[in-house]
């Protein structure tokens, strides 16, 4: 079942001792757009072009072909540190940088930004408290 991740939800992947959580957090905080911070940009699944994010996306049509993405309906990102297109993950499958802080895997949802200290989602219909 899918649901809401965060980086430190799993420490077996991270005791593998190969470096691995070093280069999830390589770029934390410095890609995204205006309205998010994430280390990945969405494949728009109506048009097949690449955005920051969907308010992006339905910013950038709002003047020609008005269409608004379905957040659930994403099914690719890229990344945007070695620029691999690939199907919704928390990691990337080529670069193993973690694409969001926070991922959810129901709501195609990342950010790195989690300084409220809680997300709310309404696919597991909670608030989802971080610390």
């Amino acid at each position: 079942m899918g649901g809401t991740h965060f980086a430190d939800d799993d420490l077996a992947h991270e005791a593998t001792g190969d470096g691995d959580v070093g280069r999830r957090d390589v770029g934390k905080m410095e890609h995204g757009c205006e309205h998010y911070r994430r280390r990945c940009k969405i494949v728009a699944p109506c048009c097949k072009e690449v955005f920051p994010c969907r308010h992006c996306h339905n910013d950038a049509t709002a003047l020609g072909d008005r269409h608004n993405i379905c957040r659930q309906d994403v099914e690719k990102v890229v990344c945007v540190l070695c620029d691999t297109e690939q199907p919704v993950s928390q990691v990337c499958v080529r670069c193993g940088v973690n694409m969001g802080e926070y991922f959810c895997d129901v709501c195609k949802f990342y950010d790195d930004d989690v300084c409220l200290n809680f997300v709310f989602c309404v696919y597991v219909l909670s608030v989802v408290r971080i610390s």
